[in-house]
């Protein structure tokens, strides 16, 4: 879990509840964006370095040839941008090559420009998990639009996406986020966790049987009537 000085919980925690949207709005910028994706390669960086450091508490415990990396809302676009995202405003180049595979929970296409442009340069397995309902707090952003992340994504890659019937923005957290409009259904979280495992098995572990699971019939035997899956391999 990584910590991104200027927009985390920092710019809202002692404000008053009337000015905590403002703030969100406010640390939703393109600089923070490039922040956040430097963040993300400091901390390969030094979970590396931790890991052959003799006498750290993390030497030797990790396996650092198997990277995921997975975001929520600004995390997910942060997630898009070390994964291959680019767009007018997404300069300089974020890609972030040792991370192996990633999960978007909430993706956002491009503010700028189209998203095929947008997402040519992904370059790794991609799973994207959204709502019918999941709109944004601070954005006119909606389940619509996260929608069309999933066709924009290269054909040569692997790809899934999942929305859930009902599911609100903040349905991906163990809270009820900015706001909260009616009771979230329990079997979503059962799902998401689902697929979300057996992407990581997949992608990070190499387990054969992860994926045929991922694209099997089991995955329906999980959700409910109205959730939406598809998936595709890569080209």
């Amino acid at each position: 879990f990584m910590q991104h000085p200027g927009s985390d919980e920092d710019i809202w925690k002692d404000l008053p509840v009337r000015k905590r949207m403002s703030a969100f709005s406010s640390a939703a910028t393109h600089a923070n964006l490039v922040l956040r994706a430097e963040d993300v390669s400091a901390t390969i960086d030094a979970l590396i370095t931790w890991n052959l450091a003799e006498g750290h508490a993390l030497e030797g415990r990790l396996d650092t040839e198997r990277i995921g990396m997975s975001g929520h809302s600004f995390g997910a676009v942060t997630t898009q941008a070390v994964s291959g995202q680019r767009s007018g405003l997404l300069q300089p180049d974020l890609a972030e090559e040792r991370i192996d595979a990633a999960i978007a929970f909430s993706p956002s296409p491009p503010q700028v420009g189209s998203p095929e442009k947008a997402f040519a340069k992904v370059f790794l397995p991609m799973m994207l998990m959204t709502g019918t309902k999941d709109d944004s707090p601070i954005s006119d952003m909606d389940s619509e639009a996260r929608q069309l992340v999933y066709p924009a994504l290269p054909k040569s890659n692997d790809r899934y996406e999942l929305v859930l019937d009902g599911a609100e923005h903040s349905i991906f957290t163990d809270g009820a986020g900015l706001r909260k409009r009616s009771a979230p259904n329990p079997n979503h979280h059962r799902v998401i966790l689902a697929l979300a495992t057996a992407f990581w098995d997949r992608y990070l572990m190499e387990n054969e049987e992860a994926g045929a699971w991922l694209l099997g019939d089991a995955p329906r035997k999980v959700m409910e009537s109205e959730d939406r899956y598809q998936h595709a391999l890569g080209e």
